[in-house]
This record gives C-alpha cells, structure tokens and sequence, in this order.
C-alpha cells in the first residue's frame, strides 16, 4: 500500500477497503474528536472523497471511499507530501519544517501552522484551502503537545497513519 492508503486505511474500520462515512465517524471518535467534529468531518471528507475514489463513473449513494483510489481525492492547496500516486515525498515533509518552524526547527506553533496554510493556497481554490485547513486543524488539536507545539515525529505518524494507532491506544488507556 501506498502512504497515502496506509493513511486512510485506519478508518476503514472493517477492513474491506471501503470507507463509509460511520466508518470516518467512529475513527474520528477512536481518535478523541468529539461528536460534532467527528459528525462534521465523515460527511465533509465522504461528501469530497467519495466521488473520485470510485471504481466506475457512477457516484455511491452511500458516499463510500474506495481506498484503492484514494491518491485520486488528493486535492490542490496542500503541503505536496504526498505525489500524485500518494507515495510520500520527503524533501517536501522536510521543507514543512525548514520553512514554516521558525521557533523550533522540527516543530510548528498554531501561528506557524497557519502561515503553512497561508502559503500553500492556490489561486481560486477554494475547496482545497477548507480541506487543507480542515487538515490540519484537526491534527493540531489532537497532535499538539503540552507547549502547543505540532511536532516533527507526530506530523509524519500522520502522513503514515501511525499517529491514529497511537491516538486510539493512548484514547483506550485513558
């Protein structure tokens, strides 16, 4: 698999390679979202993913994810760590860092964070500023650390989806 797939395949919570949006739901919640956001966020993402990741040119009623595809749901207006095939890129996860961690070079503040997201816009691509966005702030609220910084090592565990098992571990300990 993919990076990118590895990624997605955490909320594919039965493991048949199809994300439906209570699947997105109830990962959001494994994760310590709350249900307003874990709501919000498994029909925002079903509703923009669904589509491109389907197998054929017939939408799913059901707004199903198709993993397999999901390097065709990348959308512009983002950090480019994942190419168009959804491997990773790290010269580009490293530039993240080397050109937006200005008060720790392998972490980002809120405001950091935010001018990442600032830079990173493309003209006139409105829906790609909300999801990058979206991103992002979710991975700040459960990422950051007690100093409210984003670090290097949990923002790479997200781009592999290895910071979701951490969160749902650490989410069934508590």
């Amino acid at each position: 698999m993919s990076v990118l797939q590895q990624h997605a395949s955490f909320f594919d919570r039965n493991g048949d390679g199809v994300i439906y949006p209570w699947e997105t739901f109830q990962g959001m919640r494994a994760i310590g979202l709350g249900y307003p956001v874990s709501i919000g966020a498994a029909i925002f993402i079903n509703l923009i993913l669904s589509y491109p990741t389907q197998p054929g040119w017939i939408p799913s009623p059901l707004l199903s994810i198709h993993i397999k595809n999901i390097h065709k749901g990348k959308h512009g207006s983002d950090s480019e760590t994942y190419d168009t095939e959804g491997r990773f890129d790290p010269s580009k996860f490293d530039a993240i860092f080397s050109k937006f961690g200005r008060t720790r070079p392998n972490a980002l503040t809120e405001d950091e964070m935010n001018s990442m997201l600032k830079d990173n816009r493309n003209m006139y691509d409105f829906l790609g500023w909300v999801a990058a966005t979206v991103e992002w702030k979710i991975l700040y609220k459960v990422g950051k650390d007690k100093e409210g910084l984003l670090q290097r090592e949990t923002v790479r565990a997200l781009f592999d989806g290895s910071l979701f098992e951490r969160l749902q571990d650490s989410k069934k300990s508590s």
